[in-house]
């Protein structure tokens, strides 16, 4: 996992080009943030990235993500135990921030770094990080359940219209759940050791889902660590298609960019957006990112979820009618995967890069839905979306105890914690789009 600086003798120059014992100042690290040349902070200790960046885990452009600032509230959220991470940043280690320097740098409050330091540690006394195998077991077992009873309803009763409709359902639910079960392994929230949520992981979005853990794990990480930023969350990147939050908008409009007709998004978002983000788009994505990266491990986990399913689907529907209903499934789960996960962030401030700290960060980008045990069924806990975010490993079962916990910290220090209903998600989701459409067009001819 090595590649970057070395561990050097203090005075002694390190391959990261500076010095273990050197000092800094926040204006000399923020000039490290470019592809080729990236430092950043931890626990006021400076790091020199830039090689080892490319041999990242959780994949380069999230570690890039803080290139020339603090690190600190996201290496501690993403990593389980950060003692055993520190070890690997040893060798890139090139000094250390001047005692006359702040901890925190730019827009990030001091305060509020603070008393969220004290809330993860409380939640670590209560307990809220250790999780409940069997919770998780049972959501699998479940969702295996489904599985064989799509498959029975088909061996039971033909292939007619109506238990065709029936099994397409059946199996959107199995594939729906399966998608927020695969999340809880990729956070590393359900075991102490990383090696058995990986491997339950590659089963559950492999095996059960046919795409790709590697691909999910470099898109999704971005998603957690500047979420709602433009050029930096891959889920904000919607390739001309749409226009969101307040500024992409007016920035389109005055720059005179038409790719399509936005003051109207809220309308073809029904035809592009929930109907062909999971069959088209990641479809094509996955695929090209395994190839492309020769991830053959993925490939073949991928595979093997096709082999499954055309063994126990073409002698019913034969070939052509076997790749119509997995359409038509993934067409369905698409619909509820799209509504379940931009509610939460659709509607929230979208904005460029404000390098603010993890609290106000998350806050300003995600919200919650009201808790209900429906809703938490049919989102996976993603109606907790403001407490996963903050705590990203932690198991989705404690949300609920750690949401009041949340509440009282933003009350503390002014910060909005939104609460919605289901419906009004989901209508909000149109409404932003709307707000953004009419901005785009107002500058556009105004402008």
């Amino acid at each position: 996992m090595g590649g970057g600086g070395q561990l050097t003798e203090p005075g002694e120059t390190s391959a990261g080009g500076g010095r273990a014992g050197n000092v800094y100042t926040w204006d000399e690290v923020q000039k490290h943030c470019h592809r080729n040349d990236q430092w950043l902070v931890i626990n006021r200790k400076v790091y020199n990235i830039t090689q080892w960046a490319k041999r990242h885990p959780g994949g380069v452009r999230v570690i890039s993500h803080y290139a020339g600032e603090d690190a600190t509230e996201a290496f501690v959220a993403f990593h389980p135990n950060p003692k055993f991470v520190q070890k690997f940043l040893k060798p890139l280690l090139i000094g250390e921030l001047a005692v006359t320097e702040p901890s925190q740098d730019q827009n990030k409050n001091a305060a509020v770094a603070a008393d969220f330091e004290a809330l993860r540690s409380r939640a670590e006394s209560m307990g809220l990080f250790r999780a409940q195998p069997l919770f998780f077991f049972l959501h699998l077992g479940h969702i295996l359940l489904l599985e064989v009873l799509a498959w029975m309803t088909v061996w039971l009763w033909g292939t007619s219209w109506t238990t065709t409709l029936l099994c397409s359902f059946i199996l959107a639910i199995a594939q729906a759940q399966a998608g927020w079960l695969q999340h809880d392994f990729g956070h590393l929230s359900v075991f102490k050791m990383s090696s058995w949520n990986h491997i339950f992981h590659k089963f559950i979005i492999g095996h059960l889902k046919g795409a790709s853990g590697n691909w999910w794990n470099h898109r999704h990480f971005q998603h957690h660590a500047k979420p709602n930023v433009f050029s930096k969350d891959p889920d904000v990147n919607m390739l001309h298609v749409f226009v969101v939050g307040e500024s992409q908008p007016v920035e389109y409009g005055i720059k005179k960019i038409k790719y399509m007709p936005y003051h109207h998004q809220h309308q073809y978002f029904f035809l592009v957006g929930p109907p062909l983000l999971i069959p088209v788009y990641f479809h094509i994505q996955i695929l090209r990112t395994m190839f492309s990266r020769r991830d053959w491990v993925d490939l073949a986990w991928s595979m093997s979820y096709y082999l499954r399913y055309f063994c126990c689907y073409a002698p019913f529907f034969g070939l052509l009618g076997s790749v119509a209903l997995i359409s038509f499934v993934r067409f369905l789960e698409s619909h509820w995967f799209v509504w379940v996960t931009q509610m939460n962030h659709l509607p929230m401030n979208i904005d460029h890069e404000k390098r603010q700290d993890w609290l106000s960060m998350q806050l300003n980008a995600t919200c919650n839905i009201e808790q209900s045990p429906f809703n938490d069924w049919f989102s996976g806990h993603l109606n907790f979306q403001i407490e996963h975010h903050l705590f990203p490993t932690m198991p989705r079962h404690n949300y609920q105890v750690l949401a009041p916990l949340v509440r009282a910290l933003c009350e503390k220090h002014g910060i909005p914690y939104q609460v919605k209903t289901l419906w009004r998600g989901i209508v909000d989701v149109i409404r932003s789009l709307k707000n953004s459409g009419d901005l785009w067009l107002d500058a556009y001819l105004h402008k």
